[in-house]
């Protein structure tokens, strides 16, 4: 009864209040995340002699991070939203039958991508825009990280199903536990043992470990409204396909950021040098810290969403999207404002090299201008994930990266020489901004209008 009416409370409990409850455990939880790889950055780059090299290194081994951050959410966050919709519906075995589902793929992911980039890591390093003076370091990182692929593909997965039940609070604890560890692990490791770069690897896999088991924990202990088993980890072919249509967007958002990754670090080294990756470096992760915020409330209003949705409360899911979009860009309008007035706020944090951190303002400002309004897209297109809205979200996800930023940054360094690298991405983000917001408008009535007659047939 009591996970009954836990679960109950996300289509029932006065909304202001749940949002708050929601979200700012769930925005907490996505910057302690972040934190992984970026306390890492900061660590690596202050050691002393080699910093400035090793965190370019490091950098380059973002797209392999991103691409198995990607098949995690492919799983989690294509899943996670049917089985709140199914818990909105009061069938908790659909919802349990998606979550073992989902827990297979991981499996399978894990494992796929272990060996493939273990076996194939030299030369993908170098295709992402290593160079000779780079790659042992790059090598040294991700040789370490890859043996914990799948504590952060379980880490990182399932914890939406605990985030989708509106357990928030228990899923920001799954990632502080992991997150406290690295932070206290790091300096031990990569200074105090000597192990420098293989040392931040070390720390993140040991933390992602004890995150993943927290994690497991939870999903199959009485508490969870849901329950992870054995018996639906079996994959089924109509199961796998209804998450994998949602899971597509996430997926895409994730994995372009791999291509993106590449296409920048690449043109930056034809065009620029180290020097000018070490930017990129440094500007990915402050581009996480402007985002995980608005993608955190983002991750903590889609169950209400979904279980409105599921239940057939059109009003709700309206003032729900209203108060994200609000809250979406209000936050990017003030972080990403930071990084185009101040920018030296953002690049002092990683280096104490006066050089990277003075090439790194110049760029700064051009590069973050277009994220000032990035709330609108993050809300729309998070709300269309909380809906099941697979084709729409699909769209989206293709559109920023795949077809306007990767060729934007292909095409403009050939007519502006290096700077064209950074402007790519303002454009890029302006107007998929601008097209998100007008296909939302759209589409939106459409979907709550066969919301109303869904939901009508169901009662008569």
């Amino acid at each position: 009864m009591k996970k009954e009416m836990d679960s109950q409370r996300l289509g029932r409990a006065p909304l202001g209040r749940l949002m708050v409850s929601l979200a700012v455990p769930a925005v907490a939880a996505q910057l302690i995340n972040v934190l992984y790889n970026i306390v890492d950055r900061i660590y690596i780059g202050h050691i002393e002699g080699y910093g400035d090299v090793a965190l370019t290194g490091v950098g380059v081994t973002f797209p392999i991070i991103m691409l198995i951050s990607a098949f995690s959410a492919f799983a989690g966050m294509g899943g996670a939203p049917l089985a709140s919709i199914e818990l909105g519906r009061k069938d908790v075995g659909k919802a349990e039958l998606i979550l073992g589902n989902s827990a297979g793929m991981i499996v399978l992911f894990s494992i796929v991508l272990t060996i493939g980039f273990s076996m194939f890591k030299t030369p993908v390093l170098y295709a992402f825009g290593a160079s000779d003076v780079t790659i042992t370091y790059a090598q040294s990182y991700i040789g370490i990280y890859l043996i914990g692929t799948i504590f952060v593909q379980v880490a990182v997965g399932l914890n939406t199903f605990i985030s989708g039940q509106g357990e928030s609070k228990t899923a920001m604890l799954s990632v502080v536990i992991g997150a406290v560890l690295n932070i206290v692990l790091d300096p031990i490791l990569i200074f105090v043992m000597d192990f420098g770069v293989r040392g931040a690897a070390m720390a993140t896999v040991i933390s992602q470990a004890v995150s993943a088991a927290w994690v497991i924990r939870f999903l199959t202990c009485e508490r969870s409204v849901m329950k992870l088993g054995v018996r639906n980890m079996r994959l089924r072919a109509d199961i796998v396909k209804r998450i994998a249509g949602l899971g597509i967007s996430p997926f895409i958002m994730q994995s372009t950021e791999s291509m993106v990754s590449i296409t920048l670090n690449s043109g930056l080294q034809n065009y620029g040098g180290d020097l000018y990756v070490g930017t990129m470096s440094i500007m990915t992760s402050i581009m996480q810290l402007i985002l995980i915020p608005v993608q955190g409330i983002a991750q903590g209003v889609q169950p209400i969403i979904s279980y409105s949705y599921g239940a057939g409360d059109k009003k709700r899911v309206k003032d729900a999207f209203m108060r994200l979009l609000a809250s979406g860009l209000l936050g990017t309008l003030v972080l990403g404002g930071v990084a185009v007035f101040v920018p030296k706020v953002y690049a002092g944090i990683f280096t104490n090299n006066e050089k990277l951190i003075q090439l790194t303002c110049q760029v700064m400002p051009v590069y973050f201008l277009g994220i000032t309004i990035f709330g609108l897209q993050s809300a729309c297109q998070s709300t269309f994930l909380a809906l099941g809205q697979a084709k729409v979200s699909l769209f989206i996800a293709l559109l920023r990266k795949v077809l306007l930023l990767i060729p934007l940054a292909i095409i403009f360094p050939k007519f502006m020489g290096v700077m064209g690298v950074y402007r790519a991405e303002p454009v890029a983000d302006i107007i998929s901004v601008v097209t998100t917001g007008i296909v939302f408008t759209f589409t939106m009535k459409k979907i709550l209008g066969n919301m109303d007659k869904n939901h009508t047939s169901k009662e008569a």
